[in-house]
This record gives structure tokens, C-alpha cells and sequence, in this order.
């Protein structure tokens, strides 16, 4: 059974890190993008034609979309999520081990498998739609919106990892302070 859990964290970890890697990428082509359209925007003023559409816009919006849905899963992979470290930095690893376990069962897991069913709806209704952006020229809105519930699925899994490391460093450190006791 452990040897599952272990595989089934590194695979989760595996293909988060290499997403996250992607997602990278996604950032750099939203800052190139949004680059233009501010150049675009003001050039075009002082030569009097529209050199931007709202197609440009849209995809700058939904590339920074993908980058913070699909990054959060690689962030708390990564521990650079957001946390109050004022106390917790002090603790000692089997503390820090049991508040991320219980932050992971009582808050991470139950708040993303709410948004997926809150979402769930929402998205398949965009889907059978095909919706559209409303704005002239714009882009099919289904495809982004797809991304709210693969993100909190790649989150769940990627709790569901890091719960397995924390009850590994849990028993890890119980099996090290046992030996200990044992030396004596």
C-alpha cells in the first residue's frame, strides 16, 4: 500500500511540476501579448486605425486565466502557495506536518470539491451552448471556462500528494525518534 501511495504521489507531482513548467511558458506569452496591445492601442490612436481586436484582448485574459487556475496545483506542489508563517515557521516538523494534513482534509479537498460541483453546471451549459464571447470578434468562452474544474481536480490530487508526504514525514519521524529511544 505504501508503494501505491509513493507512486501515486510522484506521479502527481511528475505531471504538476511539468504543467507548472507549461504554465511558465503561458505567462510569458500573456505579458508579450498584453505588450502588444498596449502598443498597438496607442499607436493606432496616433496614426488613426485600429491595430489591436478584441480577440488579442480576450486571449490576454484568458492566458492569465490558465496561469493562475492551472499554476495552483504546481504552487502547493512547490509550497509557495500563500501562508501565515508568523507562527507556523516556528513549529516544529510533526506540527507542521499535522496542520498541513488537517488544512488538506478540512479545507483544501472540501473547498475544491465544492467549486466542482458549483462549477460543474456552468460549465457543461457553456458547452452545450458552444459559448461565445459577446464582444465583436471575440473568443469561444467553453474552452476557458473548462479550465475552473480541471484546476480544482489537479488541486484535489495534488493535496491528496502532499497528504501522503505529510503522513510519510509523520511516520518517518515517529519510526527516527523510535530508533532513538531504541539506541539508548
Amino acid at each position: 500500500m505504501r508503494k501505491a501511495l509513493t507512486r501515486f504521489s510522484d506521479g502527481v507531482d511528475w505531471f504538476n511540476e511539468r504543467l507548472g513548467g507549461m504554465v511558465c511558458w503561458l505567462t510569458l506569452a500573456m505579458v508579450l501579448i498584453a505588450s502588444y496591445n498596449t502598443i498597438a492601442r496607442y499607436s493606432g490612436r496616433h496614426l488613426g486605425i485600429n491595430l489591436t481586436s478584441n480577440a488579442l484582448l480576450e486571449l490576454q485574459w484568458y492566458l492569465f486565466s490558465a496561469v493562475f487556475l492551472l499554476g495552483g496545483a504546481f504552487a502547493l506542489k512547490r509550497n509557495a502557495h500563500v501562508r501565515v508563517d508568523v507562527v507556523y515557521e516556528r513549529l516544529n516538523p510533526k506540527a507542521r506536518a499535522c496542520i498541513n494534513l488537517a488544512g488538506t482534509f478540512l479545507f483544501l479537498i472540501p473547498f475544491s470539491c465544492m467549486m466542482l460541483w458549483a462549477t460543474w453546471g456552468s460549465v457543461a451549459s457553456s458547452w452545450e451552448i458552444l459559448e461565445e464571447s459577446s464582444d465583436p470578434g471575440g473568443l469561444p468562452r467553453y474552452p476557458v471556462k473548462t479550465l475552473i474544474p480541471i484546476a480544482f481536480v489537479l488541486l484535489i490530487f495534488q493535496g491528496l500528494s502532499q497528504a501522503v508526504k505529510e503522513v510519510r514525514n509523520l511516520r518517518d519521524g515517529m519510526d527516527a525518534s523510535a530508533d532513538d529511544r531504541d539506541s539508548l
